[in-house]
């Protein structure tokens, strides 16, 4: 099904779209980032960009009610080549930002990016259940999935490398390029009609933030899918943020070896989706969410146990120079592990979500769920920096979060347990 849906002209357009955005967020964001703290940051860097990850963080706790509301009211092809236009500018503000090393032009970028990223979500997650079968939908998350994070590892990596080894220009040129293939592949996404015509589209932004989210909370299956794909983006900004401290401290390794533990952990992600999609067999199958979250727990717990104590060796460890021990390779798959229970996890509830959700108020459902995730990962990533300050060690935090997904599974199984019973009905 896999190879069927990657040709269909019903889903790779999508699939095309939504690779290139991806990575065009995150090479701007990464390359934001290595410009800040080495060429324009001074003593203010790492400040700058806590602050540049703030921006582009923002526009989803504020405009994902406006882009549920605007994927209902009118077609969602329409929205989506209209915000995949609108990046084309934005990729000509960070084109230019690059050119003449201008980080308010840059920062500006940064954060239109996150407002049409904000927008397109709603748009990218809610069509796929107007142009794929129900059975269809836990292969077409899967390849969703695995895109999303192979073109955020490309993007990170992509404008780092560039920015210590290319010229301004071309950055630039990567920028724009694939700003342009992202919008003529936007062109090419089928029609999928306005759901919602009738729908009047509320400007309050903070007015319909809170409906929306009071309209989730009044569908209990809905609600509780929602905050089990909440669950998995804490889980993973948590785990991402911990990956440069643990490569420092305790395995005194170099920038190349946080590298290669991003490639560890997006292959595990693709892997644990792709596992979901061919565990699924044709059905949503949310048994698997819990089992994800098992699976988590225990590698992060181990994980855990293989770093600690672990003293930094006398010369600094690359890429190269790992994996030359069992330690290491208990290390990597203990990562390998927690990003594919991670895409076990959130395949099958995520496809539940958009099934369950009726095809007049889909997006919106969709964009009260990114409001959640947002809300999930700032606050996580406050709890984890007042961990930090308070002198936990990275392996410590690593087997908070191993602790908390294992004792969270039973909870998980009997708070979906409906809604699989629900599922099996329909079947």
């Amino acid at each position: 099904m896999l190879l069927t849906l990657l040709r269909s002209r019903r889903f790779a357009p999508l699939f095309a779209c939504q690779l290139f955005a991806a990575f065009n967020d995150n090479f701007i964001k990464n390359a934001l980032a290595i410009l800040i703290l080495f060429q324009l940051g001074g003593s203010s860097g790492p400040m700058l960009v806590t602050l540049a990850g703030a921006l582009f963080i923002l526009p989803f706790f504020v405009l994902s009610a406006l882009g549920g509301e605007l994927a209902d009211r009118y077609d969602k092809a329409r929205v989506a080549r209209a915000t995949k236009a609108g990046e084309i500018g934005v990729a000509l503000i960070a084109a230019i930002g690059f050119l003449i090393a201008s980080a308010p032009l840059l920062f500006l970028a940064l954060f239109l990016t996150g407002c049409l990223s904000a927008l397109f979500g709603p748009v990218k997650y809610g069509i796929l259940p107007d142009h794929l079968a129900r059975d269809e939908l836990v292969a077409g998350n899967a390849l969703i999935e695995s895109a999303t994070f192979l073109a955020i590892l490309a993007g990170t990596v992509g404008g780092g490398i560039m920015v210590a080894e290319a010229s301004p220009w071309a950055i630039a040129a990567v920028t724009l390029a694939v700003s342009l293939l992202a919008y003529a592949f936007s062109t090419k996404i089928p029609p999928s009609g306005e759901r919602a015509p009738g729908l009047r589209i509320d400007l309050n932004i903070a007015r319909s933030t809170a409906a929306l989210l009071r309209d989730l909370k009044r569908q209990p299956r809905l609600w509780t899918g929602a905050i089990a794909v909440s669950c998995f983006w804490l889980v993973g900004a948590v785990v991402l943020s911990l990956l440069p401290p643990l490569v420092k401290d305790p395995l005194g390794g170099r920038e190349s070896l946080v590298t290669l533990f991003l490639v560890v952990f997006t292959v595990g992600i693709a892997i644990g989706s792709l596992a979901a999609a061919r565990l699924s067999r044709r059905r949503i199958r949310l048994g698997l969410t819990p089992v994800g979250g098992a699976l988590v727990g225990v590698f992060a717990l181990d994980l855990a146990f293989a770093t600690a104590g672990m003293t930094p060796p006398a010369t600094s460890v690359g890429w190269s120079e790992f994996l030359r021990s069992a330690t290491d390779l208990r290390i990597a798959v203990d990562l390998l592990g927690i990003a594919a229970g991670g895409g076990l996890f959130v395949v099958p509830v995520f496809a539940f979500l958009q099934a369950e959700a009726g095809e007049d108020h889909r997006a919106r459902v969709i964009a009260a769920n990114n409001v959640l995730n947002a809300a999930f990962i700032v606050g996580g990533s406050l709890i984890l920096i007042g961990l930090q300050a308070a002198g936990l060690s990275t392996s410590t935090l690593i087997g908070l979060v191993g602790a908390l997904s294992l004792a969270g599974a039973p909870l998980m199984w009997r708070a979906l347990s409906g809604a699989v019973r629900h599922e099996a009905q329909a079947h």
